[in-house]
């Protein structure tokens, strides 16, 4: 399985961030999800933002690379994450699975407190014109 999200900056060092349902609990991340049939990883991800968050971006660089193993559904995961920006549109949730409840701006500070360990793992504690695009293993779960 591939997932793509982007990372999204706005002038004002906000980070475009999500509130997904899961079950009976919530969870921020960035937007993104399942890549489609004979979709491109840049036409997935382009979908997966205008859907989530009704925003029309232009991709940028590549952000990172993450793999997981989920033991008990069988499935590998493959989680690819772009650089984006926002070329036109207004928050507008158009999400054909409705696990989309909250899109919002966050500085930084905010985006770390709300989701922590996304934040460590995605490296959003450095200098984002800095940062290499990286690979990382996140385990078996």
């Amino acid at each position: 399985m591939n997932v793509v999200s982007a990372f999204i900056y706005d002038s004002n060092e906000n980070i475009l961030i999500v509130k997904n349902r899961k079950g009976d609990s919530f969870y921020w991340g960035l937007p993104g999800g399942a890549v489609e049939g004979e979709e491109t990883l840049e036409q997935a991800v382009i979908r997966e933002v205008k859907e989530e968050t009704g925003y029309n971006i232009a991709v940028g660089g590549l952000h990172s690379v993450r793999e997981m193993l989920f033991e008990e559904r069988g499935h590998h995961a493959l989680i690819i994450t772009f650089y984006a920006r926002v070329i036109d549109g207004e928050i507008n949730i158009n999400d054909p699975d409705n696990d989309i409840i909250e899109v919002r701006w966050a500085h930084s500070e905010a985006v770390k407190e709300l989701m922590p360990s996304l934040f460590e793992m995605l490296k959003m504690n450095c200098d984002k014109e800095n940062i290499q695009a990286f690979y990382a293993f996140e385990g078996i779960r």
